[in-house]
């Protein structure tokens, strides 16, 4: 791959058919972060992470209370589809249609994951659909060499390493969201939804335990370690599914699925075919693959709160797969 190579923008990227003509050239001009800025991502990524390590320390010999490892499910459940759902099926690619309420919900689940304000978020995804797996993508592993060395700084570089470059050019690919009031407002609010993402187990922790003592080990199991659990699952999306598993679906960039990843992603590992079929409010497109986003939103929209979902029929998955469709495509929907 090279940084010549031209990319339009699909429709299924961008539904409103912005940068359309944008190329690797234009999208690879960068613009060092700020110092302000690299602590600020510094604290997000290393806090949550410090913590996951010091869980070792405080469970070895102590335990963990019920209560805190069923408060960080859930919020961990919930915040993370508010990502899956809300960030990348409903904003980034417009797989479905949500009415008020349930979009504004599952913006505000999504804003507390700590994964940064949804216009950015969506502004960022798409550039990585757009340039995906070229030197431009914002968060690719492929271009560190196939040594054993290189391919472990490819997989640095995508999971965490990019967030401490900023790659410019890539706001307009989200102007249709910045027409929208509602997601403006709450990208404005997104500090807001971080602070209440902690203080809720905060909060929880102190009512149902009754001790200052219990509401911080909630605050550490349900918020902090929750935080880094989901900041690095949702990040091996970005560098695992891109270096390993299997590839049924035939797509011009290095997108695999991993089976192993689908249940705590929530689906989204099944990465290759959603590179296959962007838009399609369904990632898990073969038979048995679980994706849990997309059970919500068919519940959605049984109860009349979402409606226009992309469910792909076998023979708009059979048309992608690496091999005739037949038995293995299992998924029957409506067409695209």
């Amino acid at each position: 791959m090279t940084s010549t190579l031209e990319r339009t923008v699909p429709p299924a990227v961008v539904p409103d058919g912005s940068a359309v003509g944008r190329n690797d050239e234009d999208a690879a001009v960068e613009q060092p972060p700020s110092t302000v800025a690299k602590v600020a991502t510094a604290l997000i990524v290393g806090i949550p992470v410090a913590a996951l390590l010091a869980s070792v320390v405080v469970l070895w010999g102590n335990g963990i209370h019920l209560r805190d490892v069923v408060i960080a499910v859930a919020l961990y459940a919930l915040t993370g589809h508010g990502v899956t759902i809300g960030f990348h099926r409903l904003l980034a690619h417009k797989a479905f249609t949500a009415n008020r309420p349930l979009k504004l919900v599952l913006v505000t689940l999504g804003s507390m994951a700590y994964q940064g304000a949804p216009i950015g978020w969506v502004a960022n995804h798409r550039g990585h659909h757009v340039l995906a797996d070229t030197v431009a993508d914002p968060h690719s592993p492929q271009h560190h060499g196939s040594r054993p060395l290189g391919r472990v700084k490819g997989l640095w570089h995508a999971h965490v390493g990019w967030l401490f470059t900023y790659r410019g050019g890539h706001d307009r690919l989200a102007a249709d969201l910045r027409t929208d009031p509602d997601i403006v407002r709450m990208n404005a609010l997104f500090p807001m939804w971080c602070v209440v993402s902690l203080a809720l187990p905060l909060a929880m922790g102190w009512i149902l335990g009754g001790t200052f003592a219990g509401a911080l080990g909630t605050l550490f199991w349900a918020g902090l370690v929750r935080v880094a659990l989901l900041h690095h699952v949702t990040w091996s999306v970005n560098s695992l599914c891109h270096m390993f598993g299997r590839r049924p679906f035939s797509t011009r960039d290095a997108s695999h699925n991993m089976s192993v990843l689908a249940v705590i992603s929530m689906g989204e590992s099944w990465h290759n075919g959603h590179h296959a079929i962007p838009r399609s409010a369904r990632h898990g497109l073969l038979r048995g693959q679980w994706d849990s986003s997309a059970r919500l939103i068919r519940i959605f929209e049984r109860l009349a709160w979402a409606d226009g979902a992309r469910w792909p029929s076998s023979d708009d998955i059979g048309r992608r797969t690496n091999t005739l469709a037949g038995a293995d495509v299992g998924y029957q929907g409506e067409s695209t």
